[in-house]
């Protein structure tokens, strides 16, 4: 069966484990292994893409949530990815998934990264979209290239995603207002603004990821689907490259000129895309 509500609209939930509460939505099919999208640095519930969510929602049930100390959820952010992924798994067990896909976005990435190394039988299939392996080149410069995209932002009076997520061409200037116009679909309960606090708690996990000695991708055996932009100005689409072809089992697609958020700009392509390979056998 199959909802018909979208994501402006589907309700926030809550669940509590072990007195710390997770906030929560969901939409698309009431059975089959379900979606768990896992977000960006800085993000809530509100900054998922409408487009996306809903695209993959059509014909997949799809959970998108709030970590720890994140928008609604309660708790505080862990300084560390591995921390982030204990958390998430034990997010997935409470709502009663033995098995999962998951999509992570940029800092979700990372921690889907170390789901699929840790919980190798929780986890179906990955879409790894904006994001690298551990010791990345160029993730260690994520904070100062936030920080300078923020105060531009202050400065023009536009979102820092607009620097952070697009180009500067017209096409990416495009994008961008379409996709932040996208994100203010939603009029009702709407999800809270990170703090500060979970802000720097998530900058200093991304951080020590970039720092961390290379993992070793070649135990993760799942079908892996990698894509980007092919001008990542956070995560270096280089990063990308190097996932899939360190993966034992991966694409790799990358969108023309096209940032951080490239899977946003090209959103009906990446969803016909993520469509076709989770629903291969």
């Amino acid at each position: 069966m199959m909802s018909t509500a979208t994501y402006k609209d589907a309700p926030t939930e809550t669940i509590d484990i072990g007195g710390k509460r997770f906030a929560y939505r969901r939409l698309g099919a009431d059975t089959g292994v379900p979606v768990i999208f896992l977000h960006h640095l800085g993000a809530v519930l509100d900054n998922w893409d409408p487009r996306v969510i809903d695209g993959i929602a059509a014909r997949h049930r799809v959970i998108a949530f709030d970590n720890l100390g994140i928008g609604a959820s309660g708790g505080s952010t862990p300084h560390s990815v591995a921390a982030m992924a204990r958390d998430a798994v034990a997010f997935i067990r409470a709502l009663g998934f033995d098995q999962v896909d998951l999509l992570g976005f940029s800092l979700g990435g990372f921690v889907a990264q170390v789901i699929a190394q840790k919980q190798p039988q929780l986890v179906r299939k990955l879409v790894l979209a904006g994001t690298g392996p551990a010791g990345g080149e160029g993730i260690d410069k994520v904070t100062p290239i936030t920080i300078r995209a923020m105060l531009k932002g202050g400065l023009t009076l536009k979102d820092p995603k607009t620097y952070l997520f697009f180009t500067r061409t017209s096409n990416g200037k495009t994008a961008a207002r379409e996709f932040l116009e996208r994100l203010k679909e939603r009029k009702e309960d709407r999800d809270k603004a990170i703090s500060p606090v979970a802000f720097r708690a998530q900058l200093k996990a991304i951080h020590a990821w970039a720092k961390q000695q290379p993992s070793d991708l070649s135990s993760i055996h799942q079908p892996v689907f990698v894509a980007n932009g092919d001008q990542d100005l956070m995560v270096p689409s280089s990063n990308s490259v190097d996932l899939a072809r360190r993966l034992p089992d991966a694409r790799l697609k990358l969108y023309p000129d096209a940032g951080h958020g490239g899977i946003f700009q090209y959103h009906e392509e990446f969803v016909e895309e993520a469509l076709d390979f989770l629903e291969q056998a």
